[in-house]
């Protein structure tokens, strides 16, 4: 894996995981764990994670209101970075802490719970990355995050009738 020191970075389809680390003079920065790639960004993954929102016009405190609105959601929720990507991830403390890290749920294959209350994940590369969370937690924000792509993904793939209906009833309102 290489290893550099890059300042700007969007979340795109290869991103695994954005990890919180400090560096050497105390400041917590992201690793970026790519399928094939590791780096730092010398910002802390939530911010990584918001200037990505905007790269696709939101941010991540709409992205997060938005999660609560489709699945009430209030803690830690699970974010879609691009809709039309499937890019989802899902925060493993506060994302309001700079210590955050994100995990992207397509590509996890596996993970486990380690006698240090760490959890360690596989993901579908091979790749493995212990985190500083409980298995039970991590479990819960994996089947969140699943939840709220099923509802979210059915919602934009909604039958074509279903958005005419919509679209005559606006250009009626304005007839």
């Amino acid at each position: 894996m290489e290893y550099a020191q890059k300042k700007e970075y969007e979340i795109n389809p290869q991103t695994m995981a954005l990890i919180a680390k400090y560096d050497d003079r105390g400041q917590v920065i992201t690793q970026v764990v790519e399928r094939g790639n590791r780096f730092e960004i010398t910002k802390c993954p939530s911010q990584v994670v918001d200037d990505s929102c905007r790269y696709f016009a939101s941010s991540l405190e709409g992205r997060i209101l938005g999660t609560k609105q489709v699945t009430s959601y209030t803690h830690k929720p699970p974010i879609v970075i691009s809709e039309a990507m499937g890019i989802y991830f899902f925060p493993i403390i506060s994302p309001k802490r700079k210590e955050c890290s994100w995990v992207a749920h397509k590509y996890i294959r596996s993970y486990k719970g380690e006698s240090d209350h760490t959890t360690t994940i596989q993901f579908s590369n091979g790749v493995n990355l212990n985190l500083p969370v409980s298995v039970g937690m991590f479990a819960n924000q994996v089947q969140r995050t699943a939840h709220f792509r099923v509802i979210l993904e059915d919602r934009l793939n909604a039958q074509p009738e279903v958005q005419e209906t919509s679209s005559e009833r606006i250009a009626e309102t304005f007839s």
